[in-house]
């Protein structure tokens, strides 16, 4: 089964904690702070990989989970960290982010990667938090919780060439005379549901072809079964557009076809309208295709595209036609600048105003922070332990949250809610003397 569509649920791995420990031994005194770190969570990350054609595998399981870190212990042990889960999909795949529609990756070559969540970091240790003045810290981080997300995945087809027209004008007996591939051929409309690809050889040049499921006028606005394939043509260097020399069941003009489908491929992406097109009259077996032939030609002639009359039952034209169009997608290929054959990072994907300080008030007293980084901080803290709320009460200032809540009018008393955490507002500079500090190197 051909599935170009998914949507999938990812949740990355939850860091593990840090440990609290302190080291103690028979002859050893005040043997300090021991506790290790915890363990990084797996990440999700998505892998073009060209041995796949299809999104089956997640059109029956939509959610993926990876592996937890685990905490730390005494003795300096850091927690393992969790395992990351790679999800292969087929090359061409593009993948959103289901809220907005954004897009968070183009897996065009095989081997691209993208992290669509990212495991949490695992907690920092006692050890970490000594200083000159705290010899005995009593507290550590707790793991960082991971990102989870819905995504959707997109399949666009990448061919050379794509077949498109009206239903019936022939275009999977076309594909089938060229190529080997064998799509379903019948005498009614909209028997191709699924675009078929096939690799297409003229001596010693090849290409790939693409056989698009019928397209019908208003394609671009939900109209008929083909407009769910419109973007299998965004990819191809390519359009063979096929008409029918007869008119077809509904007695069409293929000139007038023409038009239509042009409108239609437009109307879905502005550029196809100036895409490289081949004209292809089908039908050339049947009594007075001749006619509607010369027609075309002259009218193809007149905008300057190439046209070529053949005909997929006695393979009339199709030799010719064949050689001329692998020689102008060789020189298409020739006319793009290849990318540098260097390994691609894995992109990770960051959601935008990651590090932004926003300041909302709720109420007449009460006042919320929307911060990625700073929410982080406050998760990862044991609200139980005085010490360590101390310790993340220096952070946030250093992050700059304390001025933030004092330029949006806080005072001390009100209730600030970050996160799933609301605790009274105490400021640590007076709000004459608040200016803008700078955020500790390397402390989130």
């Amino acid at each position: 089964m051909f599935v170009d569509e998914a949507k999938i649920h990812v949740k990355a791995g939850d860091g593990g904690g840090g440990s609290a420990s302190m080291r103690r031994e028979a002859h050893v005194p005040k043997g300090g702070p021991n506790g290790g770190d915890g363990g990084k969570g797996g990440s999700i990350v998505i892998e073009a990989d060209q041995a796949l054609s299809t999104l089956l595998d997640f059109h029956y399981k939509r959610h993926f989970k990876a592996e937890r870190g685990t905490h730390g212990k005494g003795s300096n042990l850091d927690g393992a960290c969790g395992e990351d889960l790679v999800l292969r999909v087929p090359v061409g795949t593009v993948v959103r982010l289901e809220e907005t529609g954004e897009i968070m990756a183009d897996l065009a070559r095989h081997g691209r990667r993208v992290v669509v969540a990212r495991g949490g970091r695992g907690g920092l240790g006692n050890t970490h938090f000594v200083t000159a003045t705290r010899r005995a810290p009593s507290f550590a981080q707790l793991g960082e919780p991971s990102e989870e997300r819905w995504i959707t995945l997109e399949l666009k087809l990448l061919a050379d060439a794509a077949l498109v027209g009206f239903p019936s004008v022939g275009k999977s007996s076309l594909i089938a005379r060229m190529s080997a591939a064998r799509p379903k051929i019948a005498d009614y409309p909209f028997t191709t549901l699924i675009p078929n690809l096939g690799v297409v050889k003229a001596g010693d040049r090849s290409f790939v072809a693409a056989d698009i499921p019928g397209l019908i006028e208003g394609a671009s606005e939900g109209a008929g079964l083909g407009h769910a394939f419109l973007r299998h043509i965004e990819r191809t260097a390519l359009i063979l557009h096929v008409v029918d020399l007869t008119g077809g069941y509904e007695g069409r003009d293929p000139v007038e076809g023409i038009s239509i489908i042009d409108a239609e491929l437009a109307a879905h992406a502005e550029e196809l309208a100036s895409r490289p097109q081949v004209v292809i009259g089908n039908k050339m077996d049947v009594d007075g295709a001749d006619e509607e032939s010369t027609r075309v030609a002259q009218w193809c002639e007149d905008i300057g595209r190439p046209y070529f009359a053949v005909s997929a039952v006695t393979g009339v034209g199709i030799e010719d036609m064949v050689r001329a169009v692998a020689g102008i997608v060789h020189e298409l290929r020739l006319s793009v600048e290849p990318e540098a054959d260097v390994f691609e990072e894995t992109f990770i994907y960051e959601p935008p105003k990651e590090r932004v300080i926003e300041v909302e008030r709720a109420g007449k007293s009460e006042y919320v922070i929307r911060s990625g980084f700073v929410e982080r901080m406050v998760i990862m803290t044991d609200m139980n332990n005085e010490e360590g709320v101390a310790h993340l009460q220096r952070r946030l200032k250093r992050a700059g949250v304390e001025n933030a809540l004092i330029e949006a009018g806080a005072i001390d008393g009100d209730t600030v809610t970050i996160g799933p955490v609301s605790f009274e507002f105490e400021s640590l500079v007076a709000p004459e003397i608040a200016g803008v500090v700078e955020e500790e190197a390397g402390d989130e």
